[in-house]
């Protein structure tokens, strides 16, 4: 009888992990742009959006953002005085906690601060944010809404039914108030409703220069929530 395929071994150790050279070029990336840039920023963001971020890459087209693998660019940089990459790279080290990045650029520092402290986007709000403002449905016709979407809307827990063929709102309806913890549910009622909450804003923490200085900056004017949205 011939021998069966299903019992074939498979030896683990002759499969190449890609890990260490992705990790190696990660590197050489950072420290190509340190030589590169005059600047360095490190930023978080308030609410997270992937879109977003992929939008603001393109309007910066000319700089690098680094988003995530913090040890690696801490590597990059270097952590102490023996070992950073340039001349005060180990204080960006330092600044490399949570979900933050990196942001290369050779433009002007004050411009680019304030470009950024001027930049934000509303967004749709995410389960678990905080609402900001309280929304309420009055009752009568839900014109921007078709009869098919009916059904949904009463699952959602609108107090709705078709009049003559019209999604009819039966009674006033608070959606949320100010303060609330939004539910998937509430999330949803406010995107069918267009109601933003969120802004995406990139904050800028810190920046290093090629001279070797490196300056805290001031975050205060951000007022922007962050909601459970995080990712690249």
């Amino acid at each position: 009888m011939p021998k069966s395929k299903r019992n074939r071994i498979v030896t683990l150790s002759k499969t190449r992990s890609k890990g260490h050279e992705l990790k190696g070029a990660l590197l050489q990336e950072v420290r190509d742009c340190c030589d590169k840039y005059a600047h360095l920023f490190v930023f978080n963001i308030d609410n997270m959006r992937n879109a977003k971020l992929k939008d603001l890459r393109t309007h910066w087209k000319d700089s690098r953002f680094f988003f995530g693998k913090n040890r690696v660019m801490q590597l990059a940089l270097g952590r102490s005085d023996s070992d950073e990459y340039r001349t005060g790279l180990r204080f960006v080290s330092e600044e490399l906690k949570g979900s933050v990045g990196l942001f290369f650029s050779n433009g002007d520092k004050t411009s680019v601060v304030e470009w950024f402290q001027d930049f934000q986007e509303k967004d749709h709000a995410r389960s678990g944010f905080v609402a900001t403002e309280e929304v309420v449905c009055q009752q009568g016709p839900l014109s921007q809404f078709t009869h098919t979407m009916e059904p949904q809307l009463r699952k959602l827990g609108l107090p709705t039914a078709l009049t003559k063929g019209a999604v009819t709102l039966l009674e006033d309806h608070t959606v949320c108030k100010d303060g609330d913890e939004l539910t998937p549910e509430q999330v949803r009622i406010l995107k069918l409703l267009d109601v933003k909450m969120a802004s995406f804003k990139v904050n800028l923490l810190c920046v290093w220069s090629k001279d070797g200085s490196f300056e805290r900056l001031d975050t205060s004017e951000s007022t922007a929530q962050k909601d459970c949205a995080v990712g690249l």
